[in-house]
């Protein structure tokens, strides 16, 4: 009895490792981050500092849950920076008009809903890469952008816009939009039909087509939930601060990317969650804190980042073909 409790224990450890590993190295990293760093500066763990910490990249958490099921799906999006920056300036536009303030919150959602939709009935129905697809509309929706605005700032929004500034027990409310929306992606893929059905797409969509799923309405259901994520981050990017500046913001789609690629999710699609692919957000938020409070300059952000995205590719490869090695 004894050693049957002492083999389930270990099953039930193994299973956590095997279906977690990416994540809890992730979360890992997280603990190392703060203890080291703690003790070589404690004002790292400073409350304020933390909750800088949670709340600066919440918006980013949450983009990367959309771009999460884009890439499970065997996709890419490389447009999703130049999305939310369009997002944020049409919430922006509206709080300034006269508009009720639930229609600055709710059109840019709409609307990134929409866009999205048709990038990926054209990436399903047209056969079009997506790389292709999307390089395309980060083009169109940044130099529309551009265009339009010219870059000016967005002033004058009234106070009740500021939704990522209001609070909740002293927590910000991005933490929570982080926290309840990743629980409940988590647990939607995991149960859901149409999240199990992501999964079979991205890691064999002819397997998943004779089995009677529909690759090609798999492919804009994701791009769909992709735009609704893009639109949430898109409000809390806009009400973060004070004013909005209607451009794209640098490097944005890649840091998306990033964390989910680093959270766990393969760039070849079938496999990952979203609970990696935020706490890979957190992740990014600490090492850059970090980087100050160390007193090392913060473009070594970029080239830690691009380390991680190779060591993560390169432990997905060979994963892979240790599993392909195992069922021969």
């Amino acid at each position: 009895m004894a050693v049957a409790g002492v083999l389930g224990r270990r099953s039930a450890a193994s299973r956590l490792v095997e279906g977690y590993g990416q994540e809890l190295v992730v979360l890992g990293a997280i603990a190392a981050l703060l203890v080291i760093v703690g003790t070589v500066n404690p004002r790292f763990l400073g409350e304020n500092n933390l909750i800088s910490m949670f709340s600066g990249n919440a918006y980013i958490a949450v983009a990367a849950i959309g771009m999460s099921l884009v890439i499970i799906s065997g996709h890419i999006d490389v447009s999703v920076g130049s999305l939310i920056g369009v997002l944020a300036t049409i919430a922006g536009t509206l709080a300034v008009g006269d508009y009720p303030i639930w229609v600055a919150w709710t059109v840019p959602v709409l609307v990134g809903v929409v866009i999205n939709t048709f990038v990926g009935a054209l990436i399903a129905y047209f056969r079009i890469p997506s790389i292709v697809v999307t390089l395309g509309m980060l083009s169109i929706l940044k130099g529309g952008l551009i265009s339009y605005t010219a870059g000016t700032w967005i002033t004058g929004m009234p106070p009740e816009f500021f939704i990522a500034q209001a609070r909740l027990f002293g927590i910000p409310a991005p933490v929570y939009f982080m926290v309840v929306l990743t629980i409940a992606m988590a647990l939607w893929m995991r149960y859901a039909a149409l999240g199990r059905a992501i999964y079979a797409v991205g890691g064999n969509p002819e397997a998943a087509r004779a089995s009677g799923l529909y690759p090609e309405r798999v492919c804009v259901a994701a791009f769909a939930m992709h735009g609704f994520f893009a639109g949430i981050a898109a409000l809390l990017f806009a009400t973060q601060l004070q004013v909005i500046q209607s451009t794209v913001p640098p490097n944005l789609e890649l840091t998306v990317i990033t964390a989910s690629v680093i959270g766990g999710v393969s760039i070849l699609g079938g496999t990952g969650t979203v609970i990696g692919s935020t706490l890979a957000a957190i992740l990014f938020a600490c090492i850059s804190s970090a980087l100050v409070f160390l007193n090392v300059s913060a473009y070594w952000l970029r080239a830690v980042l691009g380390l991680l995205i190779l060591a993560t590719v390169l432990a997905d490869m060979a994963r892979r073909r240790r599993h392909r090695a195992g069922r021969l």
